[in-house]
């Protein structure tokens, strides 16, 4: 291949690297992430204006419930929400923290915590836990959960309470059921 050819080849190949994601003129091949809609979510769900997202996560784990008799019902049972346990993971899949409780806790891998105060639920579809909106308490630690305000349970997945029926036989019996959903947090703006 002559010079001539060659030159205007080359400065055509860097020109097109140049435009690519990733390249030396410092953008990101780190595609950009959506910002989260409220749009499709039940009014009672949705976190008040003045507010904006903080971090997004997705929590994969399990519910307990256990079989107790119905408050105020003699002879009637029923099964109780003992608490969650879940890894909270960011987008890409990594562990960014763990919820739990009682009392319900988020807790960010840098040790920052809080907990909240459920403000609504709005159902979800058949066999999903609902859809939540919680105030949160001031945070404990300094870190990412650090003026987050409010926490959405959102993009349901299971946790409703066992098909097994709840009886007078099995009071006091746990049950596990597993779950996923959305916890986006948000903070002032």
């Amino acid at each position: 291949m002559s010079k001539a050819i060659a030159v205007p080849c080359l400065v055509a190949l860097l020109a097109g690297c140049s435009s690519m994601p990733g390249s030396m003129s410092g953008e990101s091949s780190k595609p950009a992430t959506p910002v989260y809609s409220q749009e499709s979510l039940p009014a009672a769900v949705k976190v008040p204006t003045g507010n904006k997202v903080a971090m997004e996560t997705v929590g994969t784990g399990e519910i307990t419930y256990q079989c107790r008799e119905k408050q105020g019902t003699a002879g009637e049972y029923e099964w109780f929400f003992v608490g969650p346990k879940a890894t909270l993971s960011d987008r890409a899949g990594t562990r960014v923290g763990s919820y739990y409780g009682p009392p319900a806790t988020w807790e960010s891998m840098d040790g920052s915590k809080l907990t909240a105060t459920q403000v609504a639920v709005a159902p979800a579809g058949a066999g999903n836990i609902a859809y939540q909106l919680v105030k949160a308490n001031p945070a404990m630690g300094m870190g990412k959960m650090t003026g987050v305000t409010y926490i959405q349970r959102v993009a349901t997945r299971g946790g409703v309470p066992p098909a097994a029926a709840c009886t007078m036989a099995g009071l006091g019996r746990n049950e596990v059921v597993k779950y996923q959903a959305d916890y986006v947090f948000w903070s002032a703006m």
